[in-house]
C-alpha cells in the first residue's frame, strides 16, 4: 500500500479503523503507533497530527464504541416498552450482541486499560451508555418491595458482570472455554435465575 502522508482523505478515521483491525488481530497492546500508520497506509509522521500516542488512538476507538453501544442499548431499552421486565432483559442481550458485532470496539472499551475518565468526551459517552442499563434496572426494581430493593446501580452492575462474563468466557472463542450451550441461552437463564431470586418473575413449576 502506498504512503499517502498528509493527503489522506480522512486520516483520523482511517487510523481508528486500522487500530480496530489490529486490536482484533493482536489485542490492545500488540501493536505500535507506527504499525497502525502502516495499516492505514500513511506515514508515521502523519499520525501525530491527530494522536499523541497509541493510547490516544485506542481511546478514540473506545469513544466511538461507546457511541455505538449507547445507541444499541437505547434501542434495546425502547423507553421501557413493552414492559420493564422485557426492556431490562433486552439490554442484557444487546450487550452480548454488541460484543459479537464490534469486537475491536469492545476490547478498546473494556480490555485496553483506558480509563473512561481519560477525556470528558469519553466519560460522557460511557456514562450515557451504561446509564441505559441503570435506568432499565431502576424501572424494574420498582416492582420489588422497598425493604428488599437493591440500589439500581448494584442491580445493573450484577447484570453487567453476568453479561461481561458470558462474553469473555463463551462468546469470543477463547481457547478451552467452549460452552455446550449458546451464549444467548446462558445469559438469558442466568438473568432469569437472578430475577427469580428478587421475586420479579415467578419460579419455574
Amino acid at each position: 500500500m502506498s504512503k499517502r502522508g498528509y493527503h489522506h482523505g480522512n486520516l483520523r478515521e482511517a487510523l481508528v479503523n486500522a487500530c480496530l483491525r489490529l486490536i482484533e488481530k493482536r489485542g490492545p497492546t500488540g501493536f505500535t503507533l507506527s504499525e497502525a500508520s502502516r495499516e492505514a497506509g500513511v506515514t508515521p509522521a502523519a499520525v501525530y497530527r491527530h494522536f499523541e500516542g497509541r493510547e490516544d488512538l485506542i481511546a478514540e476507538a473506545a469513544r466511538q464504541g461507546y457511541e455505538i453501544f449507547g445507541d444499541l442499548m437505547e434501542q434495546a431499552y425502547n423507553n421501557g416498552q413493552p414492559s420493564a421486565l422485557s426492556a431490562f432483559e433486552s439490554t442484557g442481550r444487546a450487550y452480548l450482541a454488541f460484543a459479537r458485532k464490534f469486537p475491536g470496539h469492545y476490547v478498546a472499551m473494556f480490555e485496553s486499560g483506558i480509563s473512561i475518565n481519560r477525556t470528558p468526551e469519553l466519560n460522557a459517552v460511557a456514562t450515557r451508555a451504561m446509564g441505559v442499563l441503570e435506568k432499565a434496572a431502576e424501572e424494574l426494581s420498582q416492582h420489588i418491595p422497598a425493604d428488599k430493593r437493591p440500589p439500581p446501580q448494584m442491580f445493573s452492575a450484577h447484570i453487567w458482570a453476568m453479561s461481561h462474563g458470558v462474553v469473555e468466557l463463551f462468546a469470543r472463542g477463547s481457547p478451552g472455554t467452549q460452552s455446550p450451550f449458546p451464549p444467548e441461552d446462558l445469559l438469558e437463564s442466568g438473568i432469569g435465575i437472578y430475577l427469580r431470586g428478587l421475586g420479579l418473575i415467578a419460579p419455574d413449576t
